[in-house]
C-alpha cells in the first residue's frame, strides 16, 4: 500500500481551445510525480461544449466526449468524475484550458453566473467540506471561485476576468509567471500559467509552484 499523497487531477478534454490545456496537464502530472505524489485522473462523462479545429481555431461540426478525450492525456488511466470520493484522495488539482471554462462550467459563455457541471461542483464542495487542498491553473481558478464564492485566487492580471471572478464573491490577486497564490484558510492554491503570455518552461514553473504548495497543505 502506497503512503504517497494521492492527488486527483481533473481534466476537461484534450486541447487548449475546447478541453484541458495539454502542457499544463502534463507538467502538473510531472510535478506531482517529482514531488512524490500519486496522481489519479478524473473527468466528467459529458459531451464537450463544442469541438475546435486546433489548426484553424474554428469550431467544427464534430461532437466529442470529455472523459474519452481526457483519457488521451491520462493514457487511459482515468475515472468518471461521478465516482469521485473526497475521502479517497488528499488533494485535488484542476489544470486550465478552455475546457475548464466550457466543459467543467460555463464561465467562458456566462461569466460569474455560470453553471457548474454537477459532479465537478460536488467534488469541489466535498473537498472543501473535508478541509482538503484544492489547486487550479490558468482559467480554472474561476471555476473554484464560482463554486466556493469566497477566498483569494489568481488568473494573472487580466482585468475583465479578475472582475468576473470578484463578482462570484471571491477575491482576485495579481500574480506573475511561476507564482502560486495560496489561500491558507480555504487551502486553495492557484497560478496563472497560460493566462499570461508564457513559455513552456514558465508553465512548468507555475505547475511546480502550485504542486509544492498543495502538498504542503495536506
Amino acid at each position: 500500500m502506497s503512503n504517497k499523497p494521492k492527488v486527483a487531477v481533473v481534466l476537461s478534454g484534450c486541447g487548449v481551445y475546447d478541453g484541458a490545456e495539454i502542457h499544463e496537464s502534463v507538467l502538473a502530472l510531472l510535478a506531482l510525480d517529482r514531488h512524490g505524489a500519486e496522481a489519479v485522473c478524473f473527468a466528467p462523462n459529458v459531451a464537450q461544449m463544442h469541438v475546435v479545429d486546433h489548426l484553424t481555431g474554428q469550431p467544427t461540426t464534430e461532437s466529442r466526449n470529455v472523459l474519452t478525450e481526457s483519457a488521451r492525456i491520462a493514457r487511459g488511466a482515468i475515472s468518471d468524475m461521478a465516482g469521485f470520493k473526497a475521502e479517497a484522495v488528499d488533494a485535488i488539482l484542476f489544470p486550465g484550458g478552455f475546457g475548464a471554462a466550457k466543459n467543467l462550467c460555463s464561465f467562458a459563455v456566462d461569466g460569474p453566473n455560470c453553471t457548474v457541471e454537477p459532479s465537478v461542483e460536488a467534488a469541489i464542495k466535498a473537498m472543501r467540506a473535508a478541509g482538503k487542498p484544492i489547486g487550479a491553473l490558468c482559467i480554472a481558478p474561476a471555476l473554484i471561485a464560482r463554486v466556493l464564492g469566497q477566498g483569494t485566487v489568481t488568473i494573472g492580471n487580466d482585468e475583465s476576468t479578475a472582475q468576473a471572478i470578484e463578482a462570484t464573491g471571491a477575491k482576485h490577486q495579481t500574480a506573475g509567471h511561476g507564482e502560486a497564490v495560496v489561500d491558507k484558510g480555504l487551502k486553495v492554491v492557484t497560478s496563472p500559467c497560460y493566462m499570461l503570455e508564457s513559455s513552456i518552461a514558465q508553465i512548468a514553473d507555475g505547475a511546480d509552484a502550485v504542486v509544492k504548495e498543495l502538498l504542503k497543505l495536506i
